[in-house]
């Protein structure tokens, strides 16, 4: 029980990366759509490149987004408005005018002759208006639109002509009275019925929203059937205009009959052992060629991370609508590794990432295609990502890179350049804009995963910063060492390739240990007391290694990124603090290597190999007398000599050649510092 509780302990790391790449494969191909793949792949423009395709059951001919889209436009064209007609209204007409007929025609104004005929005549007013309809305006309508009056639910035809409208009441007024003699009379009946007709036809919009859903309902979405064994597309044939809305929807036919409840756990084991497969190969990769990546799982759970937010962000907008797949940024996925880790790696999970897609996106050769493309143009063009017009300008690449690789994809379908989907060319604008918005998503990875990114790094080595500040003041010749360092690190470090913003942070912050105790340094000693003097040799080197882990300890306390505090816990590997080594020798005969040993680690890259050559020569370089450019050559090939001899290097990724690069530039530097000058005469 012990043993294997040990072997557990011992391959948590491994056990870890087993469940998170297990995770990863179930998380892929459940956020993929539930449909089976159909086996042929062809594009619009191109010959059909298998043999004789015959449809292997009979299938309808679906009609396209676009025709039917039209066909509703048609159908909401013709669509006929139905109107309530409220019956109740004439009656309080009737009931209204009988009360205010005598206040305006008066017995003292009219005599009892003219009454009777004049009443008669208003209440033939009124039923023809409600006879017809009331309504209150047409103005914004056409009159010989047609309509439907719904009547104690009995509808009739008519046309809003037909219609009295409140707005021109006047008018019909006055034309039936002078139809019936009684045109001099228009004013008072005006005056009269004015007061109280109201609508009695109003719009009903919930029935007419239902008569156009039912309408629309009837559109069929296929327009004819292909029988079983007819020959669809014979090899060689292009692919035109009618066969390929044949062809796309046998696809369609296809993949919603192979998606059956037979076939389901089938298909869910294909697509799983492809996504494994997939995922395989990106742990091998990493495992082979970034094994400081590998045994890092925060790092590679990031990895993983940023893959499945691709593919789930990518698989929901597919869902949603297929057309607005390429406003997903996937060049923020290359951009993003490059920032944190290398093009190499970022392009391969880029294309990893590109070909598990494949399986989702319409179009998958047209995709990837322009996803790899621009991927490409992603990891070329991004550098020095802190620099605010560089990210603007690769955007701008990769976007045109976009709009250049459809607009070729269209010429190949179409034959030319007419019918562009200008709409398409949007959206490669919208996704450069989108892809903006990765320096942001930078900062906020910064925080979760614990990385540091070239940003970062430019704001740590501003020489204001509060740790620096402090160590200026404290230590003043310790930070004047650590900014002469920098300069020979980050000199090297360019020759050699190698990541220059880092080496020259880590060489800020290499030596902030020694601001706790700054007077047992010798750089940092104004007066010629040295505190040494008064301790052994043995408590003396306590003193200088302990600068390591102090150094530590302070980064951690000040948020000081890992990547940063590498440098300073391995810029003195496991070498001897030689000095005061030699004099317990001389002091007692002998001396415990332990005591005097750095503790390490070794330097394990090539940048804090170069920090550990750069302080070594730029500390001894201020014990040299006079010296000249032979002294000074010598003098380096010594000191790394020296550090390669003590197996120093050997986790490092540098080579001997490299080796060779920064002494010869560390050379060059030297003498720069050190030339002659010419007196000048007093």
């Amino acid at each position: 029980m012990r043993k294997s509780l040990d072997n557990l302990y011992k391959n948590q790391s491994l056990i870890y990366k087993y469940v998170l790449y297990a995770v990863s494969v179930f998380g892929i191909v459940f956020f993929f759509p539930k449909g089976g793949k159909f086996k042929y792949e062809f594009q619009k423009g191109k010959p059909w490149q298998y043999e004789n395709l015959y449809a292997p059951f009979d299938f309808s001919v679906s009609k396209t987004a676009e025709e039917i889209q039209n066909e509703q436009k048609l159908v909401k064209s013709r669509q006929i408005d139905y109107f309530t007609v409220d019956t109740s209204v004439l009656d309080q007409a009737k009931e209204q005018y009988e009360a205010n007929f005598p206040t305006v025609f008066t017995t003292e104004n009219y005599n009892e002759n003219q009454l009777p005929t004049l009443k008669q005549a208003g209440r033939k007013i009124i039923n023809e208006l409600y006879a017809k309809g009331v309504i209150e305006s047409i103005s914004d309508k056409n009159p010989d639109d047609p309509i439907y009056l719904v009547v104690n639910n009995l509808q009739k035809a008519t046309v809003f002509r037909e219609l009295y409208a409140l707005d021109r009441l006047d008018k019909a007024i006055r034309d039936m009275l002078r139809e019936n003699g009684l045109g001099m009379f228009a004013r008072q009946f005006q005056q009269l019925l004015g007061g109280f007709i109201r609508a009695n036809v109003t719009y009903d919009q919930s029935l007419s929203e239902k008569a156009l859903e039912s309408e629309i309902a009837k559109i069929s979405h296929t327009r004819g059937t292909i029988d079983e064994g007819k020959l669809i597309i014979a090899k060689g044939e292009v692919v035109e205009a009618e066969n390929f809305k044949i062809l796309n929807s046998l696809r369609e036919e296809y993949e919603s009959e192979l998606w059956a409840a037979s076939n389901y756990y089938f298909i869910l084991f294909g697509y799983t052992v492809l996504v494994a497969l997939v995922l395989m190969m990106l742990l091998f990769f990493l495992k082979k060629y970034r094994p400081e990546i590998y045994q890092n799982n925060t790092k590679v759970t990031f990895i993983f991370f940023n893959i499945l937010l691709m593919v789930f962000v990518t698989t929901m907008m597919v869902k949603y609508n297929e057309m607005y797949v390429f406003v997903v940024p996937l060049c923020i996925l290359p951009l993003v590794l490059k920032t944190f880790f290398d093009a190499r790696l970022g392009l391969f999970v880029h294309v990893l990432t590109v070909l598990i897609l494949g399986f989702v996106v319409p179009n998958s050769f047209e995709y990837i295609f322009l996803q790899i493309s621009a991927g490409i143009v992603t990891i070329l063009t991004i550098s020095e990502l802190y620099k605010r017009a560089n990210l603007f300008i690769s955007v701008g690449q990769i976007t045109l890179i976009y709009i250049i690789g459809y607009l070729a994809f269209h010429i190949i379908h179409e034959g030319n350049l007419e019918n562009i989907v200008w709409f398409t060319l949007g959206l490669f604008l919208l996704n450069g804009m989108i892809t903006l918005f990765v320096q942001p998503l930078i900062y906020i990875y910064e925080k979760v995963f614990g990385l540091v990114s070239d940003v970062s790094l430019l704001e740590l080595s501003d020489t204001n910063s509060r740790l620096l500040k402090e160590l200026s003041n404290k230590a003043p010749g310790t930070f004047h060492h650590s900014l002469q360092v920098a300069n020979l690190a980050e000199a090297a470090a360019n020759e050699v390739g190698a990541n220059s913003m880092l080496v020259r942070v880590g060489a800020l912050y290499h030596d902030i240990g020694k601001m706790l105790n700054p007077t047992y340094f010798t750089e940092n000693q104004i007066t010629n007391v040295n505190p040494h003097d008064e301790l052994s040799a043995k408590d003396s080197a306590k003193i200088i290694i302990d600068h390591v882990i102090g150094g530590i300890e302070l980064a951690r306390k000040n948020g000081i990124p890992d990547r940063v505090i590498d440098f300073i816990r391995s810029h003195h590997g496991t070498t001897l603090v030689y000095y005061f080594f030699k004099k317990q020798q001389e002091l007692d005969g002998e001396a415990n290597e332990d005591d005097f040993r750095y503790p390490g680690p070794i330097p394990f890259s090539k940048e804090t190999a170069i920090l550990m050559m750069a302080d070594s020569v730029e500390a001894a370089s201020k014990s040299l007398k006079n010296p000249t450019f032979l002294i000074i050559d010598a003098f380096v090939n010594k000191i790394i000599a020296g550090q390669m001899s003590a197996n120093q290097f050997v986790n490092a990724d540098i080579t001997f050649k490299e080796i060779e690069v920064i002494k010869k530039i560390f050379k060059q530097k030297l003498t720069n510092i050190y030339h002659l000058r010419v007196e000048y005469p007093e």
